[in-house]
């Protein structure tokens, strides 16, 4: 039976379920505190490396993934202007290894159904409407605070509240995401038959143009653009303004513009970046996923990272005690591996801002791809 008997975790995303359902299955008591009032999610489409979609193995839920998403191998560049001609078709590396694509595109409604099922499945508690608020922290536990009020005392809290999170706030971290320059526009649509893998586009008016497929009849398209304020815009608008953005775009986007219309709805996010330098945690309080780290999704191993981070510590939760030697694995385990995702995938997006012709952007792609191939 292992040490830690009981755990909460603040947060109700892809880090926060991922290591639910490791503990439950491992017969931690696990309570989920979610400030969303229902299970939720950004409803675009998110790409997953073979390193996200490994640890789906893991968890026991890679079937319900693969049956929900859209499996690819490969990876198309493309210029803009008349007929977009290919620039290059590049096979992508296989980070999770022979048993898994090399990608995958997904709606992220449905990604976020599934962990929460998974780990509701396995025995964890999930509590809508309920923000942890606050900490504190001893050598053997801590009083967690939800909405306020002292809501019970645990072996462990795992903050994987997301970018702005309150947890890493209550630790005592001042830490706030940064704006790299670059905003995103996302849109769910359909698919046409000619898209089976993810294209991007460099050049044009965009820094890129692109889009994944994440079902049979399912996609996201999406533009990247200097980052600008569009909190007032309407979907109409947003339509509009995506369907304004691609007409230098041709090939799969003229298909992608026709359908812009019956998006369910487009939005728009910026580029942030944040790693906390040194130990994640403060006693018996750790911050994992979003809340630990943050990249823009240049090299899309936002999700990926954020599962790993779960993968590492419900690993050293159910082998063993909690303490120094299970932090000092940890972090040595984690805080490298996210750093180099972070600084790369920030440092592609500034070689684009800048315009630089002769950045080895396969080279930098090719070390990520490298490191999270092995597992973490």
């Amino acid at each position: 039976m292992t040490a830690t008997t009981r755990v909460a975790i603040a947060g109700g995303g892809v880090a926060a379920t991922a290591l639910a359902i490791q503990l439950a299955r491992g017969g931690v008591e696990v309570d989920m505190f979610d400030k969303a009032d229902c299970v939720s999610a950004l409803g675009s489409g998110i790409t997953l490396q073979g390193n996200a979609l490994r640890a789906f193995g893991q968890l026991g839920v890679w079937d319900r993934i693969q049956e929900a998403g859209y499996a690819f191998n490969g990876l198309t560049l493309r210029a803009p202007g008349p007929g977009a001609p290919v620039v290059a078709d590049m096979p992508e590396i296989g980070m999770g290894g022979p048993d898994f694509p090399a990608g995958m595109g997904m709606y992220r409604p449905d990604l976020a159904r599934i962990l929460t099922d998974a780990a509701v499945a396995a025995g964890a508690r999930l509590h809508h409407s309920s923000e942890v608020t606050g900490c504190t922290t001893r050598d053997t536990d801590v009083d967690v605070e939800v909405n306020g009020e002292h809501a019970g005392t645990y072996d462990l809290l795992v903050g994987a509240d997301g970018l702005h999170s309150k947890v890493r706030a209550a630790m005592g971290i001042d830490l706030h995401p940064r704006r790299t320059g670059m905003g995103i526009w996302r849109a769910f649509v359909p698919r046409p038959a000619e898209v089976t893998h993810t294209e991007l586009y460099y050049g044009g008016p965009m820094y890129i143009a692109g889009y994944t497929p994440t079902g049979e009849d399912s996609m996201y398209a999406f533009l990247v653009e200097d980052a600008q304020e569009h909190t007032d815009v309407t979907d109409e608008q947003a339509v509009e303004i995506m369907r304004g953005q691609s007409m230098a775009y041709d090939g799969p986007w003229n298909a992608i513009r026709e359908n812009l219309s019956t998006a369910s709805h487009v939005n728009y996010t910026w580029f942030t970046e944040h790693v906390i330098e040194g130990p994640w945690n403060r006693g018996r309080t750790v911050v994992i996923g979003d809340a630990a780290h943050s990249c823009p999704p240049t090299i899309a191993q936002g999700a990926a990272q954020a599962l790993e981070d779960a993968e590492v510590l419900g690993e050293l939760i159910l082998r063993g005690p909690i303490d120094q030697a299970m932090w000092d694995e940890f972090h040595d385990r984690r805080v490298e591996r996210a750093t180099l995702v972070v600084r790369s995938s920030v440092q592609l997006g500034q070689w684009l801002l800048e315009g630089r012709r002769d950045a080895d952007i396969p080279g930098l792609v090719g070390t990520v791809a490298r490191t999270v191939s092995v597992p973490a």
